[in-house]
């Protein structure tokens, strides 16, 4: 029996969520630099205003650099974790699988104290490189996740086949698994690719002296007469996250209708 009351919660709930998401294209188009209602009329101002921003674009850069490297790291690891954990049994298998799935569940600031604390002590200047091994960490679990549900539904026997046509291990795994669980790897890259470029607890501790795209955000709302072009990126970003979530979507749907597995629910 479905619970009205459960149903207005769920949608107060979604409201709470998203409205403040919402306010930001009203305000990235609002003729005034003082973010308040009543609208003071339509601009395109900021946007402009935003493109024209050199260190946005160097902080853009490295952002980029380091959202790319972390997405395709983190899902060669999530590669060799999801099969390793999907195909064989090994002593300590559940302890290995929690170790690696445990950034999930940790406080991001506690790991980007701890990130800190031993890159110091082992004397690793932080840098971009830096960046790259802590959200290397936050999104391998991720990447885990996705893959297992993809490496889950392969049809073992299409494996053993291959092998009785006479393929090897690395063969059979290049020629048969890895074009079978492709859209997972696809899903795997955007979702870390997302993570990373909106994540900043870990890229404003383990920077340095480079300047990534979030922490530059929020460098510019202390100055008020930046926030509404910070909003018209806000924008932006919100649109490019969307838009690549919804693709990682399509391709984990895709990859579970490919392997002839049921879709029990995704990211979106």
């Amino acid at each position: 029996m479905k619970s009205p009351g459960l149903r207005a919660y769920a949608i107060g709930y979604l409201i709470f969520l998203y409205a403040p998401i919402a306010l930001l294209p009203i305000f990235a188009f609002n003729d005034s630099r003082i973010i308040a209602f009543p609208l003071s009329g339509f601009t395109t101002n900021w946007f402009a205003e935003m493109w024209a921003d050199r260190q946005l674009w160097r902080a853009l850069q490295n952002s980029l650099i380091i959202s790319g490297s972390t997405a395709v790291i983190a899902t060669v690891l999530g590669v060799f974790g999801a099969r390793a954990s999907t195909r064989y049994a090994f002593p300590g298998k559940g302890g290995l699988v929690g170790l690696i799935m445990l950034p999930l569940v940790l406080p991001e600031m506690i790991v980007a104290m701890s990130l800190l604390v031993v890159l110091l002590a082992i004397s690793v200047p932080l840098s971009i490189f830096t960046v790259i091994l802590g959200h290397v960490l936050i999104t391998t679990p991720f990447a885990v996740a996705i893959l297992s549900s993809a490496f889950q539904s392969l049809d073992k026997s299409l494996e053993e086949a291959a092998y009785d046509l006479g393929e090897g291990p690395v063969s059979t795994f290049r020629l048969i698994i890895l074009p079978l669980v492709a859209p997972g790897i696809i899903s795997s890259l955007l979702i870390c690719f997302t993570i990373s470029l909106d994540e900043f607890i870990i890229a404003y501790f383990l920077a340095g002296a480079d300047t990534v795209l979030s922490s530059y955000i929020y460098s510019q709302f202390r100055f008020p007469a930046k926030v509404p072009a910070m909003l018209a990126l806000g924008t932006i970003l919100v649109l490019v996250s969307v838009t690549l979530l919804s693709i990682a979507e399509f391709f984990r749907r895709r990859g579970i209708a490919k392997t002839g597995g049921k879709d029990t629910g995704g990211f979106l």
